[in-house]
């Protein structure tokens, strides 16, 4: 029998995410679509609906309502909490649906997820998951995700389970799934991952400026870096020098996000106050959030790819990246 899914958030990652769900659940199941940027749900509807029945919907009670299946990823805490937890338009105001699975794939604090599990628990709304992803736009679109799993593996007794495996299997890719068996596990590790991306990211940017200030060929620095201990899964797939890496990455399309530089604050800042919640002192983001808070606001970063935090540092852009933007009086850069 067909399941209708729900979809909640089509940011740039959410976007790339439903657009694997619509073509893999098959003609016979509805995708109900809802975000608060109406413009996104009807490009979405055009360019996905030869794909299958899509309907747009004003509220997450209402995906909820008509849906086996609801997958949610928007910015924060409180974004997760009024999709959820609205008495009126939330998902908590649906029918109880034992059968029902909910997917919540945002990065927020892990007191918040199990908040919003409880209560939804209580009410038999369904079985809420939290399945943070780590891959970016990329892997988004090629649906080979990484999924961060709060929930028992499938070889469990739990009858949405295996259920749970093969709608996750739509956005990711099984080799990478990591099943972590409780509610909130799957964001501790994620804000784990992604205290490592941001300190990373950032001391990449720094690295790759000295030394292309300092008179190495751009190309020539990071073979080095990739075949030596400075190797970083963010120096190969998210390098901020333009021109380096010939395949797609943000900083050879004018730093198209990916993941806003803004974004990186709160992904810091989950990571600064995990740690002290059990007492070790995050050094590394705490002094890489200085940078990142002053990149947030600098023109030439907000809303661009974090990996734009190279331009913030200084680093130089090669030759002919005028393509991309234009460099104004002040120095510096506008994209378009």
């Amino acid at each position: 029998m067909a399941e209708n899914y729900a979809f909640i958030g089509l940011g740039a990652m959410g976007y790339a995410m439903a657009s694997n769900i619509r073509k893999k659940i098959g003609v016979s199941s509805t995708l109900y679509i809802n975000d608060i940027n109406a413009t996104a749900c009807e490009r979405f509807k055009a360019e996905y609906g030869s794909h299958g029945p899509i309907e747009i919907v004003s509220t997450a009670r209402e995906a909820a309502e008509n849906s086996k299946v609801v997958i949610s990823i928007v910015p924060g805490a409180a974004d997760v909490k009024k999709v959820y937890m609205d008495e009126v338009n939330g998902v908590i105001a649906s029918r109880p649906d034992g059968e029902r699975v909910l997917c919540e794939c945002s990065t927020i604090d892990v007191r918040s997820t199990r908040e919003v599990g409880e209560a939804l628990r209580e009410k038999g709304i369904g079985t809420y998951v939290d399945t943070p992803v780590s891959g970016g736009v990329p892997a988004a679109e090629r649906g080979d995700l990484s999924m961060l799993i709060g929930h028992a593996s499938p070889s469990d007794d739990s009858p949405n389970s295996k259920r749970l495996e093969r709608i996750l299997s739509m956005i990711g890719s099984p080799s990478k799934f990591f099943y972590l068996n409780t509610l909130g596990a799957g964001l501790t590790a994620k804000i784990s991952n992604n205290y490592l991306s941001g300190t990373i990211l950032l001391a990449t940017a720094e690295a790759l400026a000295i030394g292309i200030k300092q008179g190495l060929d751009p190309k020539m620095l990071y073979n080095v870096i990739k075949a030596s201990t400075g190797q970083s899964w963010m120096c190969d797939h998210v390098m901020p020098v333009p021109n380096v890496r010939e395949d797609w990455v943000p900083s050879n399309s004018g730093y198209k996000p990916g993941f806003k530089t803004q974004m990186m604050i709160k992904d810091l800042g989950l990571g600064i106050e995990s740690g002290k919640q059990v007492g070790i002192r995050p050094l590394m983001a705490e002094a890489a959030m200085e940078t990142w808070e002053a990149a947030a606001k600098d023109p030439q970063c907000f809303d661009r790819d974090g990996s734009s935090v190279y331009i913030h540092i200084g680093g130089p852009l090669p030759p002919g990246y005028e393509d991309k933007g234009k460099k104004k009086e002040d120095g510096t850069w506008e994209f378009v």
